[in-house]
């Protein structure tokens, strides 16, 4: 299993945009052979998003690696009974159309399970399959202020705020990778394919805590604490002399002990309310005082070295150039350099874990738009070439 323990497995990646393409890309990197579908013209929209160079979308080189590309149109009946005949020979099919598509088009769980009952279908919406929101358009950013997670984020006072990244989408494509799993370990035990429901929202809600169940218990809603938390002190980012910041994190007591001890306030550890981290929290204002004064008088180089002497929690606040060049993620491989047919090499997220006897790898990036469209229909679905040129022409394929 020298690509990865799914080596062997195929998966027809029918989403779009991020969190199905993610999905497909942590499957990919673990020795699963994938197929990206897309539209023959207009392609997924993760294409065009981030930045380019000389008209190369970066992103696209990540997150559609290891994938061979297909152009084909599902709405298309051709395009339809294309689907149809690959999904016999695959394991797994990812989408993300809006519920009722796939079933307009022939193609819902009903007739993937007639061509090929084994099949895990991984459907990701919005909202899921059903429940009165399940219709409306469903995007991360609509996730992420409905899970709670704006709400609790920003400053004390000031409005709601959303990540700049895909946040809600990225965690629901990792929690479809396990989902995946979980639904191949069950046909392991069935012979039959699940289908999976999941929404954006469900995944992030689980990452933004227990907050329904607070609420149903004690009436309480949190609020917005910036940086701050309700579970410790001192939690904040603090700016060094030299203008880098650090996070600074004492959720363990002995941490906390250490990092007033390193600032000159070993005095306030023998107070009653320093021994409970809610309590801590509530005495945050002069916690924050403490540390950032000792560390704004320190580089961060010094606050680093100081943290790290005593054993206390610190990490620096990095940017991606920071992370390029620290030595950890260097040396650990956390990026990797991948050779591209247009860029040359290109550095990009390694395989997010690696196992000993099958550590998965990046075999290739993303590929043109309907690269393999020709080696797919032609060598493996039995297309003669006239037929093949003549969807090219309707534009059913590309």
């Amino acid at each position: 299993m020298e690509d990865g323990p799914l080596t062997g497995l195929r998966v027809l990646d029918a989403s779009t945009i991020l969190a199905g393409p993610l999905c497909c890309q942590i499957l990919g990197d673990q020795g699963a052979e994938v197929i990206k579908i897309e539209h023959p013209v207009n392609g997924d929209g993760m294409r065009g998003h981030g930045p380019s160079k000389d008209g190369v979308p970066l992103w696209w080189k990540e997150i559609s690696r290891n994938k061979r590309a297909l152009g084909v149109s599902l709405s298309a009946p051709e395009g339809a009974d294309i689907l149809l005949r690959l999904a016999v020979t695959a394991d797994v099919l990812v989408e993300n159309f809006r519920p009722g598509t796939l079933e307009r088009w022939g193609l819902g769980p009903e007739a993937l399970h007639e061509a090929n009952p084994r099949l895990v279908i991984v459907r990701i919406t919005g909202f899921g399959q059903r429940g009165p929101y399940a219709a409306r358009a469903g995007f991360g950013t609509l996730a992420e202020a409905m899970s709670g997670f704006a709400h609790l984020t920003g400053e004390a006072g000031g409005p709601p705020t959303l990540p700049a990244f895909g946040l809600a989408d990225s965690i629901c494509g990792i929690a479809a990778s396990s989902a995946t799993m979980m639904a191949l370990w069950a046909r392991q035990r069935t012979g039959r394919g699940e289908v999976v429901d999941l929404s954006l929202i469900e995944p992030i809600m689980a990452a933004v805590g227990p907050g329904p169940t607070v609420y149903d218990q004690l009436g309480v809603v949190g609020r917005r604490q910036g940086n701050r938390s309700s579970n410790n002190a001192p939690r904040n980012t603090y700016l060094c002399k030299d203008g880098g910041w650090v996070a600074v994190s004492t959720s363990a007591q002995r941490i906390a002990e250490r990092v007033l001890t390193l600032v000159g306030h070993p005095e306030v550890i023998d107070e009653p309310w320093f021994a409970s981290g809610r309590e801590r929290a509530e005495h945050a204002d002069l916690l924050d005082s403490y540390v950032g004064s000792w560390i704004a008088e320190r580089t961060r180089d010094e606050v680093m070295a100081e943290f790290e002497r005593v054993g206390a929690a610190v990490a620096p606040v990095y940017s991606a150039r920071d992370l390029v060049e620290d030595p950890h993620v260097r040396a650990t491989g956390m990026l990797t350099h991948v050779e591209d047919e247009d860029l040359g090499p290109v550095l990009m997220h390694n395989v997010m874990w690696r196992m000993t006897g099958a550590p998965g790898r990046i075999r290739f990036t993303g590929r043109p738009l309907g690269a393999d469209t020709d080696g797919i229909l032609l060598d493996e679905l039995g297309f003669d070439a006239e037929t093949v040129e003549d969807l090219r022409t309707r534009r059913v394929i590309a």
